[in-house]
Order: structure tokens, then C-alpha cells, then sequence
């Protein structure tokens, strides 16, 4: 399965101006690496597919975890580095496509993509990579949009990121053109889950999006 739509080119100054906005609240950035503290033996080794300036992967890095994470945005790469020497933390970033990950078999315990799942041309090819660079028995957590959040909720977590009118404003219009028409359905994600080498996901609603959490076998290869 490819798709078309890749989302906005995330390089140069739109790269920046999604960093500058999104730095405004890092309420959502702590609360998903207490998420995978929960998940991850201590010390574990941990890849943010997609991590974006890298504010989720610093955080992560800030309690202990080996960090790798992996963009095909250059501009983002060199953001997120830069970000990590600021924070005094050690994040390898590399510059890759989420469906050709390049990164050794069983090298991670957990894996997690935030927001940016919609955007991959080849879905289910990222979600094979995710299988095949967990170590056996470890995880999995993507968490992006549903298809199906009504425009009152969007509206709502818009109002909560405490951004300038003008920045809202053009959020919301995202948003409405392009982020929901790139989002899945619980239905269309289960399938994709069936399809690939984890064979399964468990997916749940969280806020105006999705989490869906992927198991790798303990006695896979």
C-alpha cells in the first residue's frame, strides 16, 4: 500500500516555523516520554520514527534511554541535533524514510511515531521496518489523528497549543485541508496491522487521535 499524499514538505522555513510553534506547549512532549518510561526497561534503547525538531526524543534521552531517531527531513534533522546539544542530552539523528530504515535487525526495545504516520507513502512498509529493528518481545506505539475527530474537537486542542491568532488560524486551516484528509480509520489501521509481520495491533482513541500498539513475538527473528 502507497499513498500519494506526503503532507507539507517539512524542510527550511516551514521546518522552522512548525518548531517554533510546536516548542509553545511541551506538555504533550513529557506526558508521551512518561508513556514509554512505563513501557521500556531502564536504560533501554528507544527510536522516534519522524521525531521532528525532537523535542519527544530529548525528553526520552532526559531519562536514561539510548536514543536513535530517524527523519527524511533534512531540515529537521539538523533541527532536532541541535535542540538535543541545547538540552546536554545524546540523540543519534540520521536522516532516512521510515520504510527503509537503516538501522540493524533487533537493535531497539521500543519504537514510537508521534503525529507523522498519516504523512508515509508506504504505510505498511514502516510498520514492517518497525518489526524488524524491535529486539524480540519488544514494542511498538504509534499515535497520530483519527479520521474521525469532529472539526469542535480540533478546534479545542487548536485553542490549547497557545498559539498567536495568525498561527492558530493557519493550524486550524492544516488541520481542516490536509491533516484529516491524511488521517486513517481504526478500521483502515487494523488492517494495515493484520498485513504486516506484527500480524495484530491493539488500538485505542486518545484525545483527537489514535494510539496503536504493535508487539513483536518474543521468539521472533
Amino acid at each position: 500500500m502507497t499513498k500519494a499524499y506526503k503532507g507539507l514538505p517539512m524542510e527550511g522555513v516551514v521546518a522552522t516555523w512548525y518548531a517554533r510553534n510546536t516548542a509553545r506547549d511541551m506538555t504533550r512532549f513529557t506526558e508521551v516520554a512518561r508513556l514509554v518510561a512505563e513501557r521500556v526497561r531502564p536504560r533501554g534503547a528507544v527510536l522516534e520514527v519522524a521525531p521532528g525538531p525532537g523535542y519527544l526524543a530529548i525528553e526520552v534521552a532526559k531519562r536514561g534511554y539510548s536514543v536513535a531517531a530517524l527523519d527524511i527531513s533534512k531540515s529537521f534533522v539538523r533541527i532536532a541535533r541541535e535542540n538535543a546539544t541545547r538540552a546536554g542530552v545524546d540523540v543519534d539523528v540520521r536522516v532516512g524514510n521510515a520504510a527503509a530504515m537503516p538501522f540493524a535487525n533487533a537493535s531497539f526495545d521500543f519504537v514510537i511515531c508521534t503525529a507523522a504516520f498519516k504523512n508515509f507513502r508506504d504505510p505498511v512498509g514502516a510498520i514492517n521496518e518497525m518489526h524488524r529493528v524491535l529486539k524480540p518481545g519488544g514494542e511498538a506505539l504509534i499515535i497520530d489523528l483519527r479520521k474521525d475527530a469532529s472539526w469542535r474537537e480540533i478546534a479545542e486542542e487548536v485553542r490549547n497549543m497557545q498559539l498567536s491568532a495568525w498561527n492558530a488560524l493557519v493550524t486550524r486551516f492544516i488541520f481542516r485541508h490536509g491533516l484529516l484528509r491524511a488521517a486513517y480509520t481504526a478500521d483502515q489501521l487494523a488492517a494495515m496491522a493484520r498485513k504486516s509481520t506484527f500480524g495484530r495491533g491493539e488500538i485505542m482513541s486518545r484525545g483527537i487521535g489514535f494510539e496503536c500498539r504493535l508487539t513483536k513475538d518474543a521468539y521472533s527473528a
